[in-house]
């Protein structure tokens, strides 16, 4: 597995937590001006990258959100195995992910 291979690899491995802070970080450093070329060149891919993984994590929590269904009285609506009734997650209008 090459460099970029591994970086990828680790980056689709990397919680959202980390991976925003991170790119916090490299954004310091870009914009200090204190840094070469060559090194803002690696710094933007890594940041690609771990912008593309903060996307697909906050996609596919998005996805997964649920509404739990209640009854008029304010009430968990519940199923016939006692289990709280859900509905999937639609985003309001103009709020679609972005991809």
């Amino acid at each position: 597995m090459n460099k970029n291979e591994e970086n990828k690899h680790q980056t689709n491995e990397t919680p959202f937590e980390v991976a925003f802070t991170r790119l916090e970080e490299i954004l310091e450093r870009m914009n200090s001006g204190t840094i070469s070329l060559d090194e803002s060149l690696k710094l933007y891919e890594e940041a690609d990258a771990l912008i593309a993984t903060c996307n697909k994590r906050l996609t596919d929590a998005e996805k997964k959100i649920e509404i739990l269904i209640k009854t008029r009285n304010g009430e968990l609506s519940l199923g016939s195995d006692q289990r709280p009734v859900v509905q999937d997650f639609t985003p309001p209008a103009g709020r679609a992910p972005k991809h």
